[in-house]
């Protein structure tokens, strides 16, 4: 039988050694897991969130995988699916405009819960999440996903999958039939959840995790897959096409997929970030009061226009708002994670602004794209004058990238409420010499908290 496509990909996860990653990959690597750890702590704190790890480890039984932020130990799946969760409820987790969508949190947390399980080295769950990354961003990229199909979980489970299978010592091919048995097991989603700020959404990157360390240890039970999970899926059913030579197009070759994401200072989804960007930009520029404004016209990517609901319901709701994000933006000077708790959400003052932001579409903006803008903004002040600025690459992204101190700013903000200053500190510490650490158990052990209030809102 003549090799496809997968069988590449299987390939790379089971041969590729720690040795053979560039010097950048690894470095970028750290940042990913840093800063997704980051996301997870924060967002552990949400009453849903520890009412499920409670419930998780009620349901699991004893384990050796770490809830981050809580004192629990358990199986691997429950870690991962409590984990999952955590770290998207913020909308602070990293993502990859490349391959769309949010491959870190969909690789992450099960990397870690498997490595904590088995013992694995620093270097092995690294090595495991740069591949698993590679793995989803790429079959992202091959995929002309549905307009209506939300990303988020959906080939997530295959880079799981992929990981879970380095880490149990799989071989080529037992690794491609975890892959495709995981996409069998995928969640398909819409964007209807996040529009309507319904929780149930946050579970789906978790759920993807469990579905696919499953599926790595379901295939050593004896299950059988498909021949072609990701085409199966993607070319009729959840996309409009796949594109499999894609998926392997310069595999190995170059920079990995995992240097070439971004790293959010927004605390909303990925299409409010290039024009909110603007917007400080403009702010900067010539600042201007929300009381000036007679209108603000956002133009963006189309499928932006579902994000176009001026008065949300809920905090979820609200990250998925491009009017409210901008109306937050020029009243509250703000977009972190407080701007949209349920108290700014609820402001009378935003929400009058929010009613003079317009979504306009372009059908030649994309965000897979970096030679045309992603916004533009036109203020419009009451004084007649008119304040314009777009953007091509939002700030965080590989190709406009943070500053060293700017991302481990975001992970002290984030974390220090739940871990304390000086722990947050040992974790970065930790983080930065991953690849040395005999047992990534070392790095789990600081992510628990015994002792500390849950509420919904953060410090």
């Amino acid at each position: 039988m003549a090799r496809d496509y997968l069988d590449r990909l299987a390939e790379f996860v089971a041969d590729t050694r720690f040795e053979d990653l560039p010097p950048g990959a690894i470095a970028a690597a750290r940042d990913v897991v840093l800063d997704t750890l980051g996301a997870i702590t924060a967002g552990s704190r949400l009453d849903e969130n520890a009412n499920f790890a409670r419930l998780a480890a009620e349901m699991s039984g004893p384990g050796k995988a770490s809830i981050v932020g809580h004192p629990y130990r358990v199986q691997p799946v429950w870690a991962t699916f409590v984990n999952g969760a955590a770290g998207v409820a913020l909308e602070m987790d990293e993502g990859n405009r490349v391959g769309g969508g949010h491959p870190s949190i969909h690789v992450t947390p099960g990397a870690l819960a498997v490595g904590e399980d088995l013992g694995s080295s620093g270097r092995d769950v690294l090595t495991a999440i740069i591949l698993g990354y590679e793995v989803i961003s790429r079959v992202g990229t091959a995929t002309q996903v549905k307009p209506e199909v939300h990303s988020h979980g959906t080939w997530g489970t295959i880079g799981t999958a992929a990981a879970t299978a380095r880490l149990m010592g799989f071989d080529a091919g037992e690794t491609k039939t975890a892959m495709n048995l995981a996409m069998s097991m995928s969640p398909a989603n819409t964007w209807t959840p996040c529009l309507e700020g319904a929780t149930v959404r946050n579970l789906y990157p978790g759920r993807s995790g469990f579905q696919g360390i499953m599926a790595a240890h379901l295939s050593r039970c004896g299950y059988t897959a498909i021949a072609d999970g990701p085409a199966d899926l993607y070319h009729t059913f959840l996309g409009d096409g796949f594109d499999q030579d894609a998926v392997v197009d310069g595999l190995g070759d170059g920079e990995y997929r995992i240097q070439q994401g971004y790293f959010k200072f927004h605390a909303c989804c990925l299409y409010n970030h290039p024009a909110l960007d603007a917007v400080e930009n403009l702010l900067r520029e010539s600042p201007f009061t929300a009381g000036e404004v007679e209108r603000i016209v956002v133009t963006a990517p189309p499928i932006a226009q579902i994000m176009a609901d001026p008065e949300p319901d809920n905090m979820l709701a609200a990250k998925f708002s491009i009017p409210y994000a901008v109306a937050a933006a020029v009243h509250h000077g703000a977009t972190d994670v407080t701007a949209f708790m349920p108290d700014k959400v609820a402001d009378t003052q935003v929400r009058q602004l929010a009613q003079r932001v317009e979504v306009d579409a372009d059908p030649d903006m994309n965000l897979r794209r970096y030679d045309y803008p992603s916004a533009r903004v036109a203020v419009h002040l009451g004084d007649g004058r008119s304040l314009e600025s777009s953007v091509v690459s939002q700030r965080g992204d590989a190709t406009n990238p943070r500053s060293r101190e700017d991302l481990l700013g975001k992970f002290r903000s984030l974390a220090s409420p739940t871990l304390g200053d000086a722990g947050a500190g040992r974790v970065v510490a930790a983080v930065s010499e991953m690849e040395t650490q005999g047992s990534v158990r070392e790095l789990s052990r600081l992510l628990s908290s015994a002792d500390r209030p849950t509420r919904n809102g953060i410090s």
